[in-house]
């Protein structure tokens, strides 16, 4: 199943409201239980010249280990995000993000993603921790109103 920008969302990851954000696409394979994406980034995302910034690795992981909620229909929140960079990431070149979970413990999930090129080198690596919140309590003035809860 395709994971298409959501047209109301601001996320600067996936969001399709977000005009200068990155709006990206994924894909959800229920076989494997995983999440895809299949991106060149652009140089207007690098750190160093044609590597992209450290900190959009992190995004690009944070973002595709928290759409793994999507198999279980959780509402959950990045805890805690560790990143290995373990090869420059090309800016304009083909990479796969992929997320998967790992373990769960009541309403602790951890989580793994990987940064991979064409070739299948693995090019960064994140471990996550996310927390399953109620959205009604940790979401909008509005939602809280909505579900009654003050």
């Amino acid at each position: 199943m395709l994971l298409k920008p959501n047209p109301a969302n601001h996320c600067f990851g996936c969001g399709g409201a977000n005009d200068r954000g990155m709006q990206l696409t994924f894909e959800q394979d229920d076989v494997a239980r995983r999440i895809r994406g299949s991106f060149r980034v652009d140089p207007a995302y690098q750190g160093g010249r044609g590597m992209v910034h450290g900190g959009i690795i992190a995004m690009l992981l944070d973002e595709v280990m928290a759409k793994v909620s999507r198999f279980n229909q959780d509402s959950a929140v990045t805890g805690e995000l560790s990143v290995k960079y373990l090869k420059p990431v090309p800016t304009g070149e083909d990479i796969v993000v992929e997320g998967w979970e790992i373990e769960r413990s009541g309403r602790n999930i951890f989580r793994q993603g990987e940064i991979r090129d064409a070739s299948g080198a693995v090019l960064a690596s994140g471990r996550g921790h996310f927390i399953v919140i109620d959205p009604a309590r940790f979401g909008s003035k509005k939602a809280a109103s909505e579900s009654g809860k003050h």
